[in-house]
């Protein structure tokens, strides 16, 4: 049986290939993706992820504009650093073909809402941006909080330090109200945070073996990765974060995955951090999961998938 799965993203780099991975494996029912802001602006990442489905063969999949800013902000500009890694098009600097499809008229919090009540437990969604989105949909319907379906979450830094300071993860640095009240909620969380993401890696070696296949997506995705490599580690490879996640989700047991109370600082120095909640560590059945070791070669082997289609 396909697993149902909602990819929630801010559509830069590893976004990209997060949605390139999930679109071709025949195991993956794709039923949407929901547009958020981060690496680019939400309009931007919708946009791209309407390229990158066209550029897979996979027209038939919607994509739905969500949150524009933070909840407790009114708008939002891609910092500099997002500019940098992921190029100001966020996909690197690379011009993909136009999708000639439009974002769905209905908002990616309705179509989300309407998706956890019709698919239920047998639904993953998975986040690889701020999590506004998702906490949004909490917030129009408090009840979902009882939804037994899985979310996977790309973000956090629970035993690394981060990558915007010593403890904020990115994603979750965007819109930290919205991280604490996604885990706090009740529902079934699985962080796949920066304490596994950076053990993989995806290398120049692989970008030569995409673009070897002579394919338009080969060609384009290969441009892509060697921008986001240059302005990342600055060597010949660079981290697997976004992709890990969708990784997890159709593979947990590539993962060591310990169940924690987790929450997030939202005030102070400490804001964005992704922390044990000290006010329960006695209590026990937490819902939230966080993946603390990984077989780094497991998550290698799945981008395989990218290269056999770039050369199929």
């Amino acid at each position: 049986m396909k697993k149902n799965i909602i990819l929630d993203l801010d559509t830069g780099v590893d976004d990209s290939i997060a949605l390139a991975l999930a679109a071709i494996d025949p195991s993956v029912n794709l039923l949407g993706v929901t547009a958020t802001f981060g690496n680019v602006t939400t309009d931007v990442g919708a946009r791209n992820a309407l390229d990158v489905l066209a550029l897979v063969g996979r027209s038939d999949v919607p994509v739905y504009e969500g949150a524009y800013h933070a909840l407790n902000q009114q708008k939002f500009q891609p910092h500099d650093v997002s500019v940098r890694i992921h190029g100001r098009n966020g996909v690197g600097q690379v011009s993909f073909s136009r999708s000639t499809r439009e974002v769905e008229k209905e908002s990616a919090f309705d179509f989300i809402i309407n998706s956890m009540h019709s698919y239920g437990k047998d639904l993953t969604i998975i986040t690889t941006g701020p999590l506004t989105n998702l906490a949004t949909v909490l917030q129009r319907e408090p009840e979902l909080c009882f939804w037994n379906g899985q979310v996977v979450v790309m973000g956090g830094a629970l035993t690394v330090r981060g990558n915007v300071n010593h403890f904020a993860e990115a994603n979750i640095s965007q819109d930290p109200e919205a991280a604490k009240m996604v885990f706090e909620s009740g529902l079934d969380v699985t962080m796949v945070g920066l304490d596994v993401t950076m053990r993989s890696r995806l290398t120049q070696h692989d970008a030569d073996l995409w673009r070897s296949g002579g394919k338009q997506f080969g060609i384009l995705f290969a441009g892509m990765v060697e921008y986001y490599i240059t302005n990342t580690l600055g060597s010949d490879e660079t981290y697997v974060h976004d992709p890990s996640a969708v990784v997890c989700s159709l593979h947990p047991e590539y993962f060591t995955i310990i169940p924690l109370h987790l929450t997030v600082e939202t005030e102070g120095v400490d804001r964005g951090r992704t922390i044990v909640d000290h006010r329960r560590l006695r209590e026990g059945n937490p819902t939230t999961k966080v993946c603390v070791d990984v077989d780094a070669s497991k998550v290698e082997m799945s981008l395989e998938k990218i290269a056999t289609f770039a050369r199929s």
